[in-house]
């Protein structure tokens, strides 16, 4: 692919390439390089992170071991016992409600016999990924009851039984505390499990028995998976929004997302049900937790650490409509809106105020630099607004330069959606988050959207949306290039609206393999690998390129937005002198395209050229071919303040013009 592309984009250059699909056309589209239409913010293009399809607990979070406090409904789900060279024993589950509600289960083991070995083994998220020569960090809370110490021997197992790494460790004292200890694996597993055997007659309380890859992303003990991270930084985003939307809503407020039971010690945030597990009759997953393993502290540093600003958001009083449509009494707001009011003192508060202290004390002294909050996800209705207000007054009384983020509900237009966008309009709304979920061909259709937007208005974020190969929902859509190709047309349409869309997210972000409930996603990954979808590399190249401001490119006198079915908006880059085009043809014939560009001084007589493309519109990217449609990068030339491109059929293409 890579060198066929190469090719292509050689004889566009030169002009020597005959089109195979049909007879090129020829259009001329005018620049204004000098007249700046909107600035374009650094939270352009951003990520929306939820839990769903295991995208933290057996995704992103890089605990191997499922239900290591035992708090599933099922306490001992994901664990089997197990015996071996005559060993016995019986494990029984202690519920210690009265003392620890927040992680009320504990196993009490007790080894009955001095031969052999007694213990259980953990099935991990659809198995354990393990690699070769990486150390592993085994680590549990635990304490000996009786006056011999039982012992333990840690394994790690292959799908076909082999041994590949092994440790040994003797908690002594008869007090809770956490042990630790270290390996290295001997072989790379898709589908490793964790062996704990024990020894020794005697009996032992056991707790959050856990294992970690000790490379993580920074390297942080209990931390991220590192490649997965790293897909995230190489996007460069603006802003990353968390903990999700629906995930934030609950389908009953009791399990909504609550960001003070997220952040502290480990073994003190309290595990819920995630609310996905039986979403869908066809991807039902009884087995999906919440661990909070990746809370709000890991949130706002994933955020630092890749450049992001980040945008949470906040549950308003109101669980699932969709579900139960559960609410609370206006007047029993108070803990709602105050868990509002505590979460930007503890992002944005010194060491003086009780949360900025409790940041602090969690080793982050310097704070997040929060400027934006989202009240509600997909929120609808006269009781949804009339919660808003009691947020809105009581956040912009104490912080008034906060930015609030607010729902138009869960679709882009109808009458839920026209009451909203109304209702917050007249009450100066700071940021309006529309949502869209669709065919390709509406993304082609409303690229338009905005062109008329009010421009003294509320800014927009488009916080959810990605073209649906099938319908929204259906377990049949695909990351096809024809639905990504859509969604870069569309985004040439915000970023040309860049004083009205101030912020963009395709949702959602992360899939495993076996453990998905929504398609299409932005990442996909199994136990060991992952990959990038044509969408992902859409809004990667949109990222990267966005520029600073906006400048008008023409079709007689129009935006291009549908023309002989193309799509483009230009910008410049005042941090590096360039100018960028992005050009999308979304047809089955190429396009020799020339752009004349006034207003410019001139630009050198090479250009960098990057095309995403395929013949395909149903090719996807996979685990096997991970880069079938990925960018090539090339170069074109330049003749003064002209410039030639030969646009390919179902084409996405960025040129990046260097001033003299």
């Amino acid at each position: 692919m890579k060198i066929k592309n190469t090719f292509l984009m050689i004889c566009a250059a030169t002009g020597a390439f005959t089109v195979a699909h049909g007879q090129s056309k020829n259009t001329n589209y005018t620049i204004t390089a000098n007249q700046e239409k909107a600035h374009i913010l650094s939270t352009m293009y951003g990520i929306f992170f939820e839990d769903i399809n295991m995208a933290a607990d057996g995704g992103v979070y890089a605990e191997l071991v499922k239900n290591r406090s035992f708090e599933f409904a099922e306490p001992l789900a994901a664990w089997t016992e197990q015996k071996k060279d005559g060993g016995e024993g019986t494990i029984e589950v202690i519920n210690r409600s009265a003392e620890r509600p927040e992680n009320p289960h504990i196993i009490k083991v007790n080894v009955k016999s001095d031969a052999g070995y007694y213990g259980l083994s953990n099935e991990g998220f659809r198995g354990m990924g393990i690699k070769k020569d990486e150390e592993y960090s085994f680590s549990l809370y635990a304490r000996q009851e009786s006056e011999t110490n039982v012992k333990l021997s840690i394994e790690l197992h292959g799908a076909d039984g082999a041994l590949i790494g092994n440790a040994e460790l003797t908690p002594t004292d008869k007090e809770w505390k956490r042990y630790n200890v270290k390996f290295k694996a001997t072989a790379t597993v898709q589908k490793a499990q964790l062996y704990v055997w024990l020894s020794g007659k005697g009996i032992i309380d056991m707790d959050m028995i856990s294992l970690f890859p000790e490379h993580t992303w920074k390297n942080r003990p209990g931390g991220l998976r590192a490649d997965l991270v790293q897909k995230l930084d190489d996007m460069k985003p603006g802003f990353l929004r968390f903990p999700g939307g629906c995930i934030v809503e609950g389908r009953e407020l009791n399990n909504r997302y609550q960001w003070k039971k997220s952040i502290g010690d480990i073994d003190k945030r309290e595990n819920i049900i995630n609310r996905w597990n039986t979403e869908f009759k066809h991807r039902l997953t009884p087995d999906y937790y919440q661990t909070f393993g990746l809370g709000f502290m890991e949130y706002f540093l994933t955020a630092e650490d890749i450049g992001a600003s980040p945008l949470p958001i906040l549950n308003c009083g109101m669980a699932c409509q969709y579900n139960t449509a559960e609410m609370v009494d206006v007047k029993d707001l108070d803990p709602y809106v105050q868990d509002a009011l505590d979460l930007i003192e503890f992002a944005n508060g010194d060491a003086s105020t009780k949360w900025g202290k409790l940041r602090t004390d969690l080793g982050h002294p310097a704070p997040f630099n929060l400027k934006m909050l989202g009240v509600g996800n997909e929120q609808w209705g006269e009781q949804y607004i009339e919660r808003w207000k009691v947020f809105t007054k009581a956040i912009k009384g104490k912080y008034p330069d906060i930015k609030i983020v607010s729902a138009l509900g869960p679709a882009p237009k109808g009458p839920e959606f026209d009451l909203l966008n109304k209702t917050f309009r007249s009450l100066n709304a700071d940021i309006l988050d529309e949502h869209y979920y669709a065919v390709p061909k509406w993304f082609l259709d409303n690229a338009k959207r905005y062109d008329n937007y009010d421009r003294k208005g509320p800014k927009i974020f488009a916080g959810e949306y990605a073209a649906q190969s099938v319908n929204t929902g259906s377990p049949k859509n695909k990351n096809t290039w024809e639905c990504a190709l859509a969604e870069a047309a569309f985004m040439t349409g915000l970023e040309r609206n860049a004083d009205v869309v101030n912020m963009a997210s395709y949702a959602p972000l992360f899939a495993h393999v076996e453990g998905w409930q929504w398609t299409p996603d932005l990442i996909w990954f199994d136990n060991l690998n992952s990959y990038g979808t044509p969408n992902y590399y859409v809004q990667q190249l949109f990222s990267l390129n966005k520029g600073t401001d906006v400048v008008p490119l023409l079709l007689n006198n129009e935006a291009v937005a549908g023309q002989d079915g193309c799509y483009a908006t230009a910008s410049l880059d005042k941090n590096t002198n360039e100018l960028i085009i992005k050009f999308v043809n979304s047809g089955a014939t190429a396009q020799n395209v020339s752009f004349a560009i006034n207003g410019s001084k001139g630009y050198q007589k090479e250009a960098k050229l990057i095309t995403l493309r395929s013949d395909k519109k149903d090719a996807e990217n996979s685990l096997t071919d991970p880069k079938a449609i990925s960018p090539v990068q090339g170069t074109i030339k330049v003749d003064g303040k002209v410039l030639k491109l030969n646009a390919e059929p179902y084409s996405f293409n960025v040129v990046r013009l260097k001033n003299k």
